[in-house]
């Protein structure tokens, strides 16, 4: 696999498109952290790291207002091919910051509003609204 990142995204939004409750990712410090901002930002309601045999796994529970997903649009914007950087004076807004990116800075994944607010730019990884 080479983008285990849009391997996530393409299963978190899969689940959802046949209303899952949870769904379960290989584990990886990268996709932790994005798991946690994202439960941080209100769009799944809680996750955990199992570790079963020397393996471990990620544990999302999905979140769902009434019978429609928290997440309307998970969308992938930097590819292996094609990376997408920012300055801080260049952060995107996400749907008229309603939304929000994430951004993979020196400092370690952050939202487009906390890395607006520290002045750091870094790599676009998704946008979720």
């Amino acid at each position: 696999m080479t983008d285990p990142i849009a391997d996530m995204i393409t299963r978190i939004r899969n689940a959802q498109a046949v209303s899952k409750a949870e769904l379960r990712v290989p584990y990886s410090k990268f996709k932790d952290k994005l798991a946690e901002i994202l439960v941080k930002e209100g769009y799944l309601k809680s996750k955990e790291v199992l570790e079963d045999a020397g393996s471990k796994e990620l544990t999302m529970v999905l979140k769902y207002m009434g019978k429609k997903p928290a997440i309307k649009i998970l969308r992938k914007i930097s590819t292996p091919g094609h990376r997408v950087y920012v300055g801080a004076k260049n952060m995107p807004y996400v749907y008229n910051n309603l939304g929000v990116a994430i951004i993979s800075t020196s400092k370690g994944l952050m939202t487009n509003k906390e890395a607006r607010s520290t002045k750091i730019g870094g790599e676009v990884i998704c946008e979720i609204f």
